[in-house]
Parts: structure tokens; C-alpha cells; sequence
């Protein structure tokens, strides 16, 4: 009992989720924590567990990589499914980034932000987590360009010119339709290809 009858409240203080970095989140991984082929992102600190990629997905990935070294081989690094280091509790991994050269700055770090020219994600099941999640981290980091590949939606939408953390631009392409980079106008991929056969 407190002064005058008074009953003093204890200090109440609630648990709180413990985020980790991206350094703390590289030792994991250096220590071998998770099994190899266990896709795991670092989105604001916390860890994302990603579905397994499924044939239509890696497809989409092949096709798009494939076009790209085919057309900017030794003008820019073609990266596929690779993490990019967002900010000190982000890690996420796309499906796929045109990296500014030379590729040896690579080997001893990953792409920060400022090494980004596009960045791709292929989306199947993970279509909300994509738009809703990922494409706002690029945007406030700043990249100037993602691509969106919705294969259920039979579609593929170009997010340009990130402002205030959003990006201002949006054109969305269906099949029959080819789309380039804006950093490469002359790269041109065939929307149909990268979505497959259609059925």
C-alpha cells in the first residue's frame, strides 16, 4: 500500500518482438541456421518464409533472364533470385535485377539501392505480399523501376519513377504486348513469353 491508502501500480511492461539486421541476419545464414534450399527474406527485421518456386514461376524468371544477358551482356549484371541489402532490417531476395557493372563489386558485397536498375518479382501465390509489401520497400529505397509478373493475372505491370516513397508511374501489359527497361528501351521482352503457353 502506497501514502494515504494508495495502491501504486507496478511497472508494466509488455514483451516486444526482438527485429534483427541485416549483418545479424547474414551471420544466420553464415552459420547455417536453415537448411540450404529453404527461401527465407529479412522485411523490416523480420523473417519471411517464401513458398517453394513452382515450374511456371522459375519459367517466368528463365525467360526473362535469358532475354536480358542475351541483349545487355557486358552493359549491365543480370542477377536472378539474389538478395539486395534494402536498409539495416531488409533483405528481400527478387526473382530478378539489372545490376549497374562491373559484376566484381558483387563478389565481395551484395546491390545496395544506388546499384539498381530494375528489379523484378514473379508472383504466383504471392501476388498480395509483392505489391503490398515488396514494391513499397523499393520504393522507399528508391529504385527507379519494378516490374510485377502476375501469372494468374496473366499480366505484367512496370512501377516507375519512385517519389515520396510510392512509385508514380504504372503501365500494365497483357499478352501480345513487349515491354523494356526504361534504363534499355532497346532490351524488349515479349510479355506472352515470359507468361507461357496460355492454358
Amino acid at each position: 500500500m502506497g501514502m494515504a491508502g494508495q495502491t501504486l501500480s507496478p511497472e508494466v511492461t509488455a514483451p516486444a518482438p526482438r527485429r534483427i539486421t541485416v549483418d545479424e541476419f547474414e551471420r544466420m545464414i553464415a552459420a547455417n541456421v536453415w537448411p540450404e534450399d529453404e527461401r527465407i527474406e529479412l522485411i523490416k527485421g523480420e523473417l519471411i518464409a517464401m513458398p517453394p518456386i513452382n515450374a511456371r514461376h522459375a519459367y517466368a524468371v528463365d525467360v526473362l533472364t535469358q532475354a536480358f544477358i542475351r541483349q545487355l551482356a557486358g552493359r549491365v549484371w543480370v542477377s536472378g533470385q539474389n538478395p539486395v541489402r534494402l536498409e539495416t532490417g531488409t533483405r528481400p531476395q527478387p526473382d530478378g535485377m539489372l545490376l549497374r557493372p562491373p559484376a566484381n563489386r558483387y563478389r565481395a558485397q551484395l546491390p545496395e539501392p544506388a546499384d539498381v536498375l530494375l528489379v523484378v518479382e514473379v508472383s504466383d501465390t504471392t501476388l498480395a505480399y509483392d505489391r503490398d509489401v515488396k514494391m513499397p520497400l523499393y520504393a522507399q529505397a528508391g529504385l527507379p523501376e519494378m516490374w510485377l509478373v502476375d501469372l494468374p493475372g496473366e499480366r505484367l505491370s512496370v512501377y516507375r519513377h519512385p517519389e515520396a516513397g510510392t512509385y508514380t508511374q504504372l503501365t500494365t501489359y497483357k499478352r501480345g504486348a513487349e515491354v523494356a527497361p526504361e534504363a534499355f528501351p532497346e532490351a524488349v521482352v515479349s510479355v506472352s513469353e515470359v507468361l507461357g503457353e496460355a492454358g
